[in-house]
């Protein structure tokens, strides 16, 4: 659990004593640790997702911020290429693309984020609740 680190202070008024309770809380350096790899893996699984459901929905190409997002996202899915077929789904105006390497790569990420959040509890040697 959180350390919290509680300071006490009492105060005089009017011959009447009453006390304050503030607490103060202070992430320790595995749970900072923690949240930066929550942090990093977060951002690379919304960009897979953003990449998924624009492929789904056959966003233009066209579009800086589209295209940018899936130069990015292409290193990523690299590994689970070739794992399953593409569906493809060709309309009037866009072509709809089901990637499944990106649906992989979503689930693949998001356990070695939670591996190595578990990994650096274990390495830091604090003793912590079981969740």
């Amino acid at each position: 659990m959180d350390q919290i680190k509680e300071i006490i202070t009492t105060k005089g008024v009017n011959n009447n004593t009453a006390n304050v309770v503030t607490a103060e809380e202070k992430a320790t350096s595995m749970q900072t640790t923690q949240y930066v790899v929550y942090f990093i893996f977060g951002i690379l699984e919304a960009l897979l997702a953003f990449r998924l459901i624009w492929k789904l929905t056959g966003a233009s190409l066209s579009s800086g911020f589209v295209s940018g997002i899936y130069g990015i996202t292409s290193i990523f899915i690299l590994p689970f290429e070739g794992i399953f077929h593409r569906a493809v789904a060709q309309g009037i105006e866009t072509v709809a693309v089901f990637e499944p390497s990106t649906l992989v790569a979503i689930m693949v990420y998001a356990l070695l984020g939670w591996g190595i959040v578990k990994l650096v509890a274990i390495l830091s040697g604090e003793k912590q609740e079981l969740e």
